[in-house]
């Protein structure tokens, strides 16, 4: 069994590093949202009437940037939520924390591979400026370190169990 050291110190590095990538995650995507709603009255505007009343259109990049953009915009600002009470909850080291951890980290986990995904899409298609590329590619480096970070906090879980299992016997 690894010491306890080993996946503490992992996760407390990835979950401020996931903190600092998330919180660039939810400005880049509040700027996208707040660009899209100052530029789309005059883009829409042309429109024919079924794209005109598309509610999640924006006047930068191609058809799956509104849909990523509100995911990524969700999955930052729960990601630094996640971040914040993870960090606390890794500082304590004991089980419930642990586990009230990695829930959390698996919530945000989900959501962040749904952004990913829908990154990817707009990769796919094509058509981006660079400041979707940047958020695009954010996006996909912040879904392999939550991803890892989960990892870490999980087994931290589970070595904390198996300790308390062989001190008390039962859990």
């Amino acid at each position: 069994m690894a010491s306890s050291g080993g996946p503490k110190s992992a996760a407390s590095v990835l979950l401020l590093l996931n903190l600092v990538l998330y919180f660039v995650v939810t400005v880049m995507a509040a700027w996208v949202v707040n660009h899209g709603i100052e530029r789309s009255h005059e883009t829409a505007s042309v429109l024919t009437p079924p794209a005109r009343i598309f509610p999640i259109f924006f006047p930068v990049g191609n058809l799956a940037t509104g849909f990523f953009v509100i995911f990524s915009l969700l999955a930052g600002v729960v990601g630094i939520a996640t971040s914040v009470t993870g960090i606390h909850n890794v500082s304590q080291w004991n089980v419930p924390n642990l586990h009230a951890a990695a829930a959390s980290s698996l919530l945000t986990l989900a959501l962040t591979l749904l952004a990913m995904g829908l990154a990817c899409k707009e990769i796919q298609l094509g058509w981006t400026n660079s400041n979707l590329r940047t958020l695009e590619t954010i996006t996909i480096v912040v879904s392999a370190t939550q991803l890892v970070c989960t990892g870490a906090i999980h087994v931290g879980a589970e070595e904390a169990v198996a300790r308390l299992r062989s001190l008390s016997g039962r859990v």
